[in-house]
């Protein structure tokens, strides 16, 4: 009996723009990938025509997904998860294009890595430059104000896997049954934003460990989805804010966060204006 994984991709799919197509068809063109998983948190008709068709097509190896209302990137992803036949799980944003080998990049980086575990790939633009938010220290209010750098993109990249306090939600791995296990995945609490960072530090809390592997890689277009800017800066905000009071365990923390996340979500919002 083969030992080797079974991976699943799972989407999230919400008014995604042009570059949907490009992702899907790297996923179902690269051999490592066993299914997909789409989930359809409404779209265009146009879109959802072709998302149906693209299933169609591919019957044996993808699979639709369609809850009657967006129900916001991590309780879809959970979804998605809970619909999965493979062991692992690779999570990719739709405006992201996977690098062949990848997964298999992934899957070494995971070996005797204490449980559970979580692979991030570097994640660069049109222009090959790796892009913010694959490799991050842990989030503070300090380096939530830009007072302290957060994100390691500017620092050399690595040769080799090295563990890290957070990678981006938009591409990693991790398996099944490690990511239901922590509560069901994604806290469902964040609509948008920052559900990555949480995932990221819970799985350290649990005694695992979060890896960034540099020889994972996905072009990510980014900014192709219409939905508004204005719109995007709330939720991010308002994600900021929950994140800030769930882990806020000691007095001196909930009273910063009395003193500053006011100020900090004004700021958030303003930058969309």
């Amino acid at each position: 009996m083969s030992n080797k994984p079974v991976i699943t991709a799972v989407m999230v799919t919400y008014h995604t723009g042009p570059r949907l197509r490009d992702s899907l068809n790297a996923l179902v063109f690269d051999p490592q990938v066993s299914e997909i998983v789409i989930v359809d948190n409404g779209n265009p008709e146009a879109d959802q025509a072709w998302l149906g068709g693209f299933a169609g097509g591919h019957a044996t190896r993808v699979k639709l997904v369609r809850p009657r209302e967006n129900l916001g990137f991590g309780r879809a992803c959970n979804l998605g998860a809970r619909e999965a036949r493979g062991n692992l799980l690779l999570f990719i944003n739709p405006d992201a294009v996977m690098k062949r080998g990848s997964v298999k990049a992934m899957v070494e980086a995971s070996a005797g890595k204490p449980v559970p575990w979580l692979v991030g790939g570097k994640i660069f633009g049109p222009d090959g430059r790796e892009q913010r938010g694959a490799r991050r220290r842990e989030l503070t209010l300090m380096r939530a104000l830009g007072l302290s750098r957060w994100t390691l993109e500017k620092l050399p990249e690595p040769d080799s896997p090295i563990p890290v306090d957070a990678i981006s939600g938009a591409f990693f791995m991790m398996a099944k049954q490690q990511f239901l296990m922590l509560d069901g995945g994604f806290d469902g609490a964040y609509f948008l934003h920052v559900e990555d960072i949480d995932l990221c530090r819970r799985v350290r809390e649990a005694g695992g460990t979060v890896i960034y592997q540099p020889a994972a890689g996905a072009l990510h277009y980014g900014s192709t989805s219409d939905m508004p800017s204005a719109e995007v800066a709330s939720l991010k905000a308002d994600s900021l804010t929950y994140y800030f009071r769930k882990f806020a365990r000691s007095p001196l923390a909930k009273l910063a966060n009395l003193a500053v996340l006011p100020a900090m979500a004004w700021a958030v919002k303003r930058r969309s204006s």
